[in-house]
């Protein structure tokens, strides 16, 4: 039975305590205020303190505390040697996220839950077995209204996720083309971003926090199918079987499990703390992503 050290139980921070529970380990949580002290002690907590030194001997670390406060919780636990699985991004500045990765790159991970997704793994699957033949183009749409985090600003906290669903898709993470606003807002309400080597397919991120209703699509354009993921909590791929517009192509259905992303990685975590293989997504490959968000965001504050 694992031994957990959760630092940080708000409103993200619970639903880890859930999952964590639920997996059986015994979870010792740092909760500074009295909200996330009420929040541990309801989700089964088996001890809640105050500060990180008064944590006891743990076989590994969740870190759930706001963006901003990632290097400095992670730089902390640094010393214990045991590994850490922190909360999307990794950092919100690249210096310290390459420090991270140069100091501890075999022991801390980032829950980019996206990867765990059975819809997404799937639609890897597909490219990885040649179904979809040449990738032409990628389209992520992320509409949603407001963002709940002061700390950060929404580009750090929504484009992490489709950067990681790109890594996992095509194994690495394209350069920036060019980031266009679409709002004369605040930088973060509205972009739209793509990626894309030169002669490569156009990966283009559709990303708003200014629209009235909820949208997710995850769409993949190739030579032989196209497919489409329309919600996280879609239980099936579209897929057109044939070339783009082809009046001919065949239109299926791919049923996925309804597994939970956040679930099933704790259960890696949990399962690499016991000899098991360790979890996505690496410290190093957490570093790629916050270079490109970074990279978005400075494209982003210049246009």
């Amino acid at each position: 039975m694992s031994r957990i050290g959760l630092i940080g139980c708000g409103a993200w921070g619970r639903h880890i305590l859930r999952d964590l529970k639920a997996c059986g380990a015994i979870v010792h949580v740092v909760a500074p205020s009295e909200t996330s002290r009420r929040i541990a002690s309801e989700h089964r907590a088996d001890s809640i303190v105050d500060r990180l030194a008064a944590l006891p001997p743990v076989d590994g670390y969740v870190v759930a505390v706001p963006t901003s406060l990632h290097a400095e919780i992670i730089d902390a636990l640094l010393p214990s040697g045991r590994p850490i699985f922190t909360e999307k991004p990794m950092t919100s500045d690249l210096v310290s996220a390459r420090r991270i990765a140069n100091a501890a790159g075999d022991r801390v991970f980032v829950m980019h839950k996206w990867r765990y997704h059975p819809g997404i793994e799937r639609m890897r699957q597909e490219i990885a077995d040649g179904a979809v033949g040449e990738v032409l183009g990628i389209h992520i749409q992320r509409w949603g209204w407001g963002c709940p985090h002061a700390d950060v600003n929404a580009i750090w906290i929504l484009m992490p996720h489709d950067l990681s669903i790109v890594l996992h898709w095509l194994g690495a993470i394209p350069p920036l083309r060019f980031v266009r606003p679409t709002l004369q807002r605040a930088i973060d309400t509205g972009l739209v971003v793509q990626l894309g080597e030169t002669g490569g397919p156009p990966i283009t991120i559709d990303m708003s926090i200014a629209a009235p209703e909820h949208r997710r699509t995850f769409t993949i354009v190739g030579s032989r199918a196209s497919l489409e993921l329309r919600d996280s909590y879609d239980t099936a791929i579209r897929v057109r079987r044939g070339a783009p517009a082809d009046a001919h192509a065949k239109a299926e259905t791919i049923e996925i499990a309804q597994d939970m992303p956040l679930l099933l990685e704790i259960k890696a975590f949990l399962a690499h703390l016991n000899g098991g293989p360790p979890p996505m997504s690496s410290a190093h490959e957490g570093a790629r992503i916050v270079e490109r968000t970074a990279e978005i965001e400075a494209a982003a504050r210049s246009a």
